[in-house]
């Protein structure tokens, strides 16, 4: 898990890598917007129809839930709950294990990046093998996930070709058709020597215990077609009322994420295979998994569990399109992640997550079920200063504030402070208050005359 401190690599990338964040990021969220109001003449009412649905399922989970339940068992699955991070693991370990499974391959889910998955059972001699082609570059390059729908966002074709040679999957060509040629040669015998196959669920329906999954790739149906086991993890908040709700519900999902009509590959699963079914796995296992969000469910934050982890937040957000992904500490970046880290794991965890956002409010306005973003970060920032003042912490900062507070209300001392500034310079090294700043920044140098003097001269 990656726990470097946001404000200590808040800009701390190659200027290629920002530049493609920047441009991926802005060209998603153009077309995003152009194909919402060019298909729909109030997309803003689907927006709130979408948000009311998903309010709707938050508030009533102890109904959901149950029923959700039953009607899975109904249809030939298991069912099991897991409380936290480790109990999902090992519900997943569990289930390999009674089969003798060695090998899984699975399709993206965040999930599986919160509990850590592939890293548990790699421990245990289980090889858990990612085939989005995204995660699949991660995973052979031992990196993290940079967006939610675009993992390899912050990775260049050259970059990836030389991945490829270093893991001997063939002499550097960074043409793009050879890149996914070579991998998709690499994971098609993978999928045949598995013995499960693991998936997400972008949603799953009450009324017909339904599970949706959608790709752009096909990896998931692969993942399922060869393999006589399917898990499912999802997060207990993935519930949909009705089958009817996935034309409103799949159609923003796929202009938010990808700026598509829709996304290419889109499955539903009511089930393992029948009996008169010539293919598909013989066991299906769903996992619901809490990992801390009945927490949030209990907050004034239960609204941002409407979240369909569309990324529309992070394509539009200003300080996403600068930093990018790997700025923020854990698998959740953006916006979204500014809110859900804090919530899962808790507000002192990473107290300066809430305060990496302008509040310029584009990410609530982009919002495909109308969370206000904006006003849950200001109550999170309310929540850690309330922390740090049972805790006594930031005396130091408060004191700091305070003071430059006085220097910036008297003119003098502050003419006085910037002159004595210029004379010392910037500090160097990476040592001292500033050094992990300073060591992922180069300052511009400081310039001969204060505007003040310039302005006596002239």
């Amino acid at each position: 898990m990656r726990t470097q401190p946001i404000d200590q690599v808040a800009a701390g990338l190659p200027a290629e890598t920002k530049t493609a964040v920047y441009e991926g990021s802005k060209i998603g969220h153009e077309k995003r917007t152009k194909l919402l109001f060019d298909h729909y003449g109030d997309p803003n009412r689907l927006r709130t129809l979408a948000g009311e649905i998903k309010q709707h399922v938050v508030e009533n989970l102890d109904t959901y839930l149950p029923a959700v339940e039953a009607r899975l068992v109904a249809n030939g699955a298991k069912v099991h709950w897991a409380a936290t991070a480790e109990a999902a693991c090992e519900a997943v370990y569990s289930i390999l294990k009674a089969r003798g499974a060695k090998k899984l391959v699975k399709a993206k889910t965040m999930v599986s990046e919160e509990i850590e998955l592939a890293d548990y059972l790699e421990k245990r001699g289980i090889e858990a093998l990612e085939t989005d082609l995204g995660e699949f570059i991660v995973q052979l390059d031992h990196d993290h996930p940079s967006h939610i729908i675009k993992p390899i966002i912050h990775k260049n074709r050259r970059q990836i070709a030389e991945l490829f040679e270093k893991s001997g999957l063939g002499a550097y060509d960074d043409e793009p058709g050879m890149i996914t040629q070579r991998a998709r040669q690499f994971l098609r015998h993978k999928y045949l020597e598995a013995d499960a196959g693991l998936t997400g669920a972008n949603f799953v329906v009450a009324e017909s215990g339904r599970l949706v999954i959608v790709t752009n790739e096909g990896n998931s149906r692969f993942c399922l077609a060869a393999t006589r086991c399917h898990i499912a993890l999802v997060g207990i908040e993935k519930i949909l009322p009705r089958d009817r709700d996935l034309a409103l519900f799949l159609n923003l999902l796929a202009r938010s994420g990808t700026a598509q009509q829709l996304t290419v590959y889109n499955e539903f699963i009511l089930g393992p295979r029948a009996a008169g079914q010539p293919d598909g796995p013989d066991e299906m296992h769903v996992i619901f998994v809490d990992n801390g969000r009945t927490d949030v469910l209990a907050s004034d934050c239960r609204e941002i569990l409407r979240c369909i982890r569309c990324g529309a937040c992070l394509n539009t957000c200003p300080v996403y399109r600068k930093i990018g992904g790997h700025s923020f500490p854990w698998v959740y970046s953006g916006p979204i992640g500014a809110i859900l880290t804090p919530q899962f794991m808790g507000v002192q965890h990473e107290p300066a997550l809430p305060f990496a956002s302008s509040l310029c409010g584009a990410c609530g306005e982009v919002c495909p079920v109308k969370i206000d973003i904006p006003k849950i970060l200001l109550e999170l920032r309310s929540d850690v200063k309330k922390a740090d003042a049972r805790e006594h912490k930031n005396r130091l900062e408060k004191l700091g504030f305070r003071a430059f507070a006085w220097m910036m209300t008297h003119p003098r001392i502050f003419e006085m402070a910037g002159r004595i500034g210029r004379s010392m310079g910037w500090p160097s090294g990476n040592k001292g208050p500033m050094g992990a700043w300073l060591s992922e920044r180069d300052l511009p140098p400081l310039p001969a005359h204060s505007f003040r003097d310039l302005w006596r001269r002239r």
